[in-house]
């Protein structure tokens, strides 16, 4: 359960800031400004705050309904700029374009791709096949990892098979494009949670209740109970 007390806002405000900063390529002043027509006046600073606080707590959540799909997975880096470096945001999903996983990253190294691996099989389990670029640590983070778990992930290297990837990159780029730009790595990180969170409900990846067509912004918001 996600704690809203102690806040100076109620909590349908708060989501509400929240899921249009992360659904919508909206920088906090542009939220601040659609808040002020509802009659609310927040600073651009505390929604900010909201996102950095609020998306992993909601991402936790959607981890525990998100459905599971094939293990037949493309894999890719995008570059993102963080406090004027380039940083490093990992993907994968399946071949139908559903995310399995993604790590923002400070380096694009062997240690970096195996953590990603790592964190995806944690929650996902082994893929029994990951098509990669022609980045050599990669290949060898695949590598340990079937020496060191004694599994047998194919590693394929095609890069037409990697086109679905490219296109889930260029949504989320959209949206950092609006935020002007992270000016530190812990706010990218928590904040491009946020993206992929809302990024994964638009694209059907909730299990929805019983009986139920719930729209985007009807799944998010139940996500905090």
């Amino acid at each position: 359960m996600i704690k809203f007390e102690g806040r100076n806002f109620k909590k349908d405000i708060i989501l509400q800031a929240v899921r249009w900063y992360i659904a919508y390529a909206l920088s906090c002043r542009d939220v601040k400004e659609l808040m002020e027509e509802r009659g609310v006046c927040v600073d651009h600073v505390t929604i900010h705050r909201w996102v950095v606080h609020f998306g992993p707590k909601l991402e936790t959540e959607f981890q525990k309904r998100k459905i599971n799909y094939g293990d037949r997975l493309r894999m890719d880096e995008a570059y993102i700029k963080v406090g004027g470096k380039w940083k490093y945001l990992y993907r994968a999903v399946d071949k139908d374009g559903n995310t399995i996983d993604f790590l923002l990253t400070a380096k694009r190294d062997t240690r970096a791709a195996k953590r990603f691996f790592e964190k995806l099989m944690k929650r996902q389990g082994s893929p029994s096949m990951v098509n990669i670029d022609k980045s050599g640590s990669n290949n060898v983070a695949l590598e340990l990892i079937n020496t060191e778990e004694n599994i047998a992930i194919e590693i394929r290297q095609n890069k037409y098979m990697n086109n679905v990837v490219d296109q889930d990159h260029r949504q989320i780029r959209k949206l950092f494009r609006a935020t002007l730009g992270f000016k530190n790595f812990h706010c990218a990180q928590k904040t491009l949670v946020g993206f992929e969170l809302m990024h994964m409900i638009k694209k059907g990846q909730m299990q929805q209740p019983e009986g139920f067509r719930l729209t985007a912004a009807e799944q998010f918001y139940t996500l905090a109970g």
